[in-house]
């Protein structure tokens, strides 16, 4: 059976960090940049994270996400370099069209915290699991109603890439091309999208029904099958982080 989650099974030191520590490192790498606006603090905070992905072996599953960023990334160096208001400065001039060295600054500073964002929160979702993240928020006091909704949106993407594969081979069964040119593709993805669509609804109630059934809304005091793991440096990188977040703080107010 096909995983249903973008988690990735390694034997690493980042997978052993608990999923708490891995959210405050996120909310860590996006909280610097902005107390600390330089394009150097964003550089070594996407940097920092390349390395962890790196170090858990996981930096190729990234691959197609950054991919796709960097396409919606390109318009906006076209636009903010074109139209931004308060461009002056010509850089380079594209036919009759001239980009503005202050719209591409502008442009830089919000690819590098785009990138910075992805990169810290792929790390999360690719060396986590949904569960562990989910029963460690839960443990800390998030409804299991949220839970549900968290774990359901990790699995959303894989869930509905599964049964597009399966819709698509059981349609070329029955004779439909789904490969070929262009027009073919367009042609063959709308008879496929409305099953998709369909089939992730009627999982979803499936899986509601069935946490219904086993107590779900139970107001009663949940317990966990196993014991939380929590790693033995995970209390010294948060305090490190807390204090880095301080400093920084303090630099930007007296500085």
């Amino acid at each position: 059976m096909k995983a249903m989650s973008l988690y990735v099974k390694r034997d690493s030191m980042i997978h052993h960090f608990d999923p708490i520590t891995k959210l405050y490192y996120i909310l860590f790498v996006i909280t610097i940049p902005i107390i600390l606006p330089a394009f150097l603090i964003s550089a070594l905070c996407i940097v920092t994270s390349f390395v962890f992905l790196l170090m858990a072996k996981v930096i190729k599953k990234t691959l197609p996400v950054y991919g796709f960023v960097f396409l919606i990334l390109i318009t906006v160096v076209i636009i903010q370099g074109l139209f931004r208001p308060g461009n002056e400065t010509i850089v380079i001039q594209l036919g009759p069209f001239p980009m503005y060295k202050e719209g591409l600054l502008f442009a830089l500073s919000i690819i590098l915290r785009v990138i910075n964002i992805i990169s810290a929160v792929m790390l999360l979702v690719l060396t986590t699991k949904p569960s562990d993240l989910v029963e460690s928020l839960v443990r800390r006091g998030l409804s299991p109603r949220i839970g549900y909704v968290i774990t359901s949106v990790f699995q959303i993407i894989p869930e509905m890439v599964n049964t597009m594969g399966t819709i698509i081979d059981a349609q070329r069964s029955r004779g439909m091309e789904t490969e070929g040119g262009l027009f073919v593709r367009i042609k063959a993805f709308f008879p496929i999208l409305g099953p998709v669509v369909l089939g992730s609804l009627i999982s979803t109630k499936e899986r509601a029904m069935a946490l219904e059934v086993r107590g779900f809304h139970s107001q009663s005091r949940k317990t966990f099958l196993v014991a939380e793991k929590i790693h033995p440096y995970s209390k010294v990188i948060r305090i490190a982080m807390l204090l880095l977040t301080v400093s920084a703080l303090v630099w930007r107010i007296f500085l």
